[in-house]
């Protein structure tokens, strides 16, 4: 399976059904995939894309600290798998020299992945089913979306640019 690797380029709110989108772009920039998480998982990568420090550590600060005190490392997240509008993502964890998978939200691989600087990849599959999906939907507000996700420039990613 071919896997692209890809940026967060932003976090953004869809201006349909007002939830978060973060907007991963291949590092060619021709490719984009927009891909819709919760509030939460928003907040947490919008922290770590701002570099905001709180008080206590967040879920994905806690997970962060736990690999590395077990000396394991990030080696990249994989958002795997779309499947009935729901994206798969896998986390690859090495720890003394064995290579272990994680199953994960892709919310979650992300907010790992930018706190601990590792690459993003997206399997071309996902990136084929993703704008066979788009192109074949029959609702106005998904044609109406594609065309402004297409047109992004960056005044439009607003704070959260990468």
């Amino acid at each position: 399976m071919t896997e692209i690797e890809m940026k967060i380029r932003g976090l953004m709110m869809d201006p349909v059904t007002q939830m978060p989108i973060v907007i991963l772009k291949d590092l060619s920039g021709k490719t984009v995939l927009p891909i819709w998480v919760g509030i939460y998982e928003a907040n947490a990568i919008a922290l770590e894309i701002e570099k905001v420090a709180t008080p206590r550590p967040l879920t994905h600060d806690l997970i962060k600290t736990l690999l590395l005190g077990m000396e394991a490392s990030l080696q990249r997240v994989v958002v795997s798998e779309l499947k009935d509008d729901t994206f798969y993502a896998v986390i690859w964890l090495e720890k003394d020299g064995k290579l272990m998978s994680v199953d994960s939200r892709p919310s979650d691989a992300l907010a790992l992945a930018l706190r601990l600087d590792c690459p993003i990849f997206v399997s071309e599959q996902v990136l084929k089913s993703s704008s066979t999906e788009a192109a074949n939907s029959e609702k106005a507000t998904n044609d109406e979306l594609k065309r402004w996700l297409e047109n992004l420039n960056d005044e439009d990613l607003g704070r959260y640019k990468m």
